[in-house]
């Protein structure tokens, strides 16, 4: 009974925020406007991540003991809540957004002491250290992880689903190796999650209360992602599962984002320039609408996080694991490179489900 009167009590606070911190950003123009890259209606409030967590940074604050250096994670999440404000309200260079993610980075591994030491059995039976080339390991996940969430910002609901299923999986592998603080902390952010959702979505308010995640959010978002995927994936902090599950668990944004990334460069351009050749992107243009484009998604990220899931329960080889997820990742991004030649026969399948 207490159980469901707290995530009651999480959900509405959530919501409640969310209602504030829109009227707050209407007044200080927090606001997106659409442009050539964003083709919604009217100016949108940006204050989902900085909504959701508001909340979490008090219930952390209350309950400080959930996760490792829990004061390190606050004020290394706080700074990029307000870096990302910053730079919705003003448009920072991404060159300072980089240093900044990198220092955090730094704080992290050398205040908070968690790095990507070790990847787990990659190569066959033992675990493949990186030594003293986990410091660069780890500011390479950090900073990807940060702008692989922000990445997936595309489409309504999308980040905000891709983030609860994350959250969801991490809780359960807290749950089975008996972390239940790490488990409750990781449901907390997709309880407080949950209300943007559906805000964003258009439910059960309208278009009318609309709000946007933002840069404060996204980024929040995949620092949280990190510093819990570490926090499980590392055996300095008794971990939960490895780091090749851990991959399983952000398959979507993480393969995504390195095709992406990767396309870039082959085209001589940089690699972090803002394009409209995301997965979501790509399910519009091939005649998926929105919502669409959103199952389609949400569910495969569903169906990769609980094989990642699976794999570890039944204790698959984490080598076996790896190359199967670079093997995914590869067929997506040749797939990608032709992906016009495909769409002529995944428009006509579309029409036909759309005629029935």
């Amino acid at each position: 009974m207490f159980v469901i009167l707290d995530i009651l009590g999480l959900f509405l606070c959530s919501f409640m925020s969310l209602f504030v911190f829109r009227k707050f950003a209407i007044y200080i123009n927090l606001v997106d406007q659409p442009n050539e890259r964003k083709h919604h209606t009217g100016a949108v409030p940006l204050v989902g991540g900085l909504a959701i967590f508001i909340v979490v940074f008090s219930y952390l604050i209350v309950f400080s003991e959930t996760i490792s250096s829990s004061a390190l994670y606050l004020f290394c999440a706080g700074t990029l809540l307000i870096v990302g404000v910053l730079d919705d309200l003003f448009d920072i260079s991404f060159r300072v957004r980089l240093v900044i993610q990198v220092v955090i980075s730094c704080l992290m591994m050398f205040v908070g002491e968690l790095t990507l030491n070790n990847a787990g059995q990659l190569i066959g039976p033992f675990d493949l250290e990186f030594s003293y080339f986990c410091y660069l390991f780890t500011v390479v996940a950090v900073v990807g992880a940060i702008n692989a969430f922000n990445m997936v910002d595309g489409i309504d609901g999308l980040l905000g689903a891709l983030a609860t299923v994350t959250f969801t999986s991490l809780a359960i592998l807290f749950y089975l190796n008996n972390q239940k603080s790490l488990a409750v902390f990781s449901t907390v952010i997709v309880v407080t999650t949950i209300p943007y959702i559906l805000m964003n979505l258009g439910f059960p308010l309208g278009q009318r209360f609309k709000v946007f995640m933002g840069d404060a959010g996204s980024t929040v978002i995949g620092f949280t992602v990190i510093w819990l995927l570490l926090e499980g994936s590392q055996p300095e902090q008794n971990s939960a599962f490895s780091a090749v599950t851990a991959l399983w668990l952000a398959a979507v944004p993480i393969i995504d984002a390195v095709s992406t990334i990767a396309r870039r460069v082959r085209k001589g351009q940089s690699p972090f320039q803002p394009d409209r050749e995301h997965l979501h992107h790509i399910l519009l243009r091939l005649g998926f609408s929105s919502r669409q484009a959103l199952f389609v998604i949400c569910t495969a990220s569903a169906l990769l996080a609980a094989v990642g899931i699976i794999a570890h329960i039944y204790q698959v080889p984490d080598y076996i694991m790896f190359y199967l997820f670079i093997a995914l990742t590869l067929a997506y991004y040749f797939c990608m490179l032709r992906i016009w030649r495909i769409s002529i026969h995944v428009r006509k399948f579309i029409k036909k489900i759309n005629s029935k």
